[in-house]
């Protein structure tokens, strides 16, 4: 039997179906108490942090954005009653516990340089020049406890230190910039505009040119595709999707 598959945004809207059309509550086998704003309520089990709060009656309009665990922007840190330990996690990811006190940050800016990488030297100086406070990192990994990607932080501030743009790379490569790990920086260290510094960094001087690229642009200017570009831009909607429907089925999936 195989499977049908379910597109991301149709598995998003499975996911906050809870929230947004409700659900019978005979349907519902567990219960866990919750604490949003130091007010307790009653949700059921298997909803996740954000979906959580809605069924609660809060209407998200910030600290909410793709639901999905890619864009960062739902960072959450909680304590579990009985427990003094302060935990962190994105809420569309995390299913609520028994006991949880929640609260969701509000927009918590972080400096950022203003730099431009076509004038900066590949050299270790400019990770220290626009982000001179990861000299003060003591170590303390809270970084990367607080990272809810699981990525070695602390890890990647050290490789910054020895002026290693490929491991910042390579390391902080699935950072999805939520800041929880300069929320809770004693250094006052901004990780995550440092690493995406250092991959701009690296994507433009570290890597090498990929020749097909170079060719495919290089023909892009000379004007070998502008006929069918043109030959596209004119057909109507319907024409359009068989087109595209036509170049879907052609595809060769490896």
């Amino acid at each position: 039997m195989v499977k049908k598959k379910i597109s991301i945004m149709d598995s998003v809207k499975e996911a906050s179906k809870a929230a947004i059309s409700g659900v019978d509550e005979k349907d519902i086998e567990h219960w866990v108490e919750i604490y949003l704003m130091g007010k307790a309520y009653d949700v059921p089990a298997d909803l996740t942090i954000m979906q959580a709060i809605e069924y609660a009656g809060y209407r998200l309009i910030r600290s909410s954005g793709c639901r999905a665990g890619f864009c960062g922007a739902c960072a959450t840190v909680f304590r579990r009653k009985g427990e003094y330990k302060l935990e962190t996690a994105m809420a569309c990811q995390t299913r609520v516990e028994d006991g949880m006190y929640l609260m969701q940050i509000p927009f918590s800016p972080a400096e950022k340089p203003l730099y431009d990488i076509k004038k900066e030297k590949f050299e270790s100086s400019a990770l220290l020049k626009y982000f001179p406070e990861i000299s003060r990192c003591v170590s303390c990994n809270t970084c990367t406890k607080s990272c809810p990607q699981d990525l070695q932080v602390m890890d990647y501030v050290q490789d910054a230190l020895k002026g290693d743009f490929k491991a910042v790379s390579e390391e902080s490569f699935e950072c999805i910039q939520c800041g929880l790990c300069a929320l809770r920086c004693p250094a006052e260290i901004v990780q995550y505009h440092m690493a995406q510094f250092a991959r701009r960094m690296y994507g433009r001087y570290g890597t090498p040119r990929e020749e097909n690229v170079e060719k495919r642009v290089e023909e892009i200017e000379k004007g070998e595709f502008d006929k069918e570009f043109d030959r596209i831009m004119k057909l109507d909607l319907n024409e359009f999707k068989n087109v595209y429907t036509e170049q879907q089925n052609n595809r060769e999936i490896y």
